[in-house]
């Protein structure tokens, strides 16, 4: 599924959609360029799951949980990784196979380790549609999401 965004705030929204609808397990990983609108889509995601506390990228501590909301939200940043045995002393699988969700950004740092069943999104840009054009793929939801 392919969905356009022209404002940060529509990004949000689609974010905080997808967290209303995540269910205990849930994978995703968030993909995309610096500065495409991950931490804001993330925001979203947290509003979504009704957690209230500020969200900001962990990238310097790989992870951040957020366990007020109505599931357990573990927010990855794997971008300083150097590889997977880093995961592995934060012990990732209990994050990874517990009952709250993880967002992990820049996964593909870590393809390794991950689940086959995961929902993936990637952030685009294309200035060519204007600075706040954002295209989103997501692909391994089950359900059809809507701005």
């Amino acid at each position: 599924m392919v969905i356009e965004t022209r404002a940060p705030e529509e990004t949000f929204a689609l974010g905080k959609k997808i967290g209303r609808a995540a269910k205990p397990g849930q994978i995703y990983t968030l993909t995309g360029d610096l500065g495409v609108g991950k931490t804001v889509f993330t925001q979203g995601v947290a509003d979504g799951l009704d957690i209230t506390e500020p969200i900001s990228s962990p990238t310097f501590t790989i992870i951040q949980v957020y366990e007020e909301g109505r599931l357990p939200f573990y927010h990855f940043d794997v971008y300083r990784i150097g590889d997977s045995e880093e995961m592995e002393e934060i012990g990732y699988d209990d994050y990874f196979f517990g009952q709250g969700i993880c967002l992990i950004e820049w996964a593909d740092l870590i393809e390794e380790i991950l689940p086959e069943k995961l929902i993936q999104i990637t952030i685009e840009k294309d200035l060519t549609q204007g600075f706040e054009y954002r295209k989103i793929q997501i692909s391994g939801l089950e359900e059809e999401i809507t701005l």
